[in-house]
């Protein structure tokens, strides 16, 4: 068998990230030794960003992306979108983005430069934070390993309840927040329905069993009081175009 050529190298905080070929069209992202995501099974990133769109009714709707990847999950979203949505893509490692650009571009059509997507490097905890209220009509977090049980605690930045609020307050109303895992979270998910959202559990394949937790966002009186305070007015600032890991 054709061995691995590693073609570019990168320190994160989780470890050296690498981005792997073999042959002309297998190429293979790898973390701290462990594969991340590969160029011949994409099959739940296209079904996370898939769900995630078909569950949207706007017309134009503003999508936000954590985690870029292989971008993947980018061209299965700009393939269920109309031409009038915009894409917010939150990515935390400039490499991963360079190599969307290049070596990776034949993969998805290079849905990174297509115009209705913005990409930028920023964690993407910090972009809903910065978030005005209602700014979304979407969230997808396509990140490393999605919630699990080292993530239960209340302060995670993705997956405990003051993250969940946020995504919550950066949603429009009816807006939907889907989260891949890499396995069931039955914690996460009632999290994730006290929250506020509706949420709706959809396992992927038959061997490995992938999860895409789809939630849209409840009305709560917590929103309505927020909104007649005078500092959650509407924000009339150009958008904050502001995150980590798969994708």
């Amino acid at each position: 068998m054709t061995p691995w050529k590693t073609l570019a190298t990168v320190a994160t905080a989780d470890g050296a990230l690498e981005l792997r070929q073999r042959g002309e069209r297998e190429l293979l992202i790898v973390i701290a030794g462990r594969v991340l995501m590969t160029s011949n099974d994409r099959r739940s990133e296209e079904a996370l960003a898939t769900l995630a769109c078909r569950a949207l009714a706007v017309r134009s709707p503003r999508l936000l992306i954590g985690g870029l990847g292989m971008a993947y999950t980018v061209r299965a979203a700009l393939d269920a979108l109309p031409v009038a949505a915009r894409i917010v893509v939150a990515e935390l490692t400039p490499a991963v983005l360079e190599w969307c650009r290049g070596p990776l571009a034949p993969l998805t059509g290079a849905a990174v430069l297509d115009p209705r997507v913005d990409v930028v490097i920023d964690d993407v905890a910090r972009v809903i934070a910065g978030a005005p209220h209602g700014h979304y009509d979407a969230i997808v977090l396509d990140l490393y390993e999605g919630p699990h049980a080292a993530t239960q605690r209340a302060d995670d930045p993705f997956y405990g309840p003051a993250a969940l609020a946020r995504c919550h307050a950066a949603l429009a109303p009816s807006g939907v927040l889907a989260v891949w895992s890499e396995e069931p979270d039955d914690a996460f998910a009632r999290r994730f329905a006290a929250a506020g959202f509706d949420v709706a559990t959809h396992r992927l394949g038959k061997t490995r069993t992938h999860i895409v937790y789809l939630g849209r966002r409840l009305d709560r009186r917590l929103d309505r009081r927020l909104d007649r305070r005078p500092d959650r007015r509407p924000d009339r600032r150009p958008d904050r175009r502001n995150g980590p890991r798969r994708g």
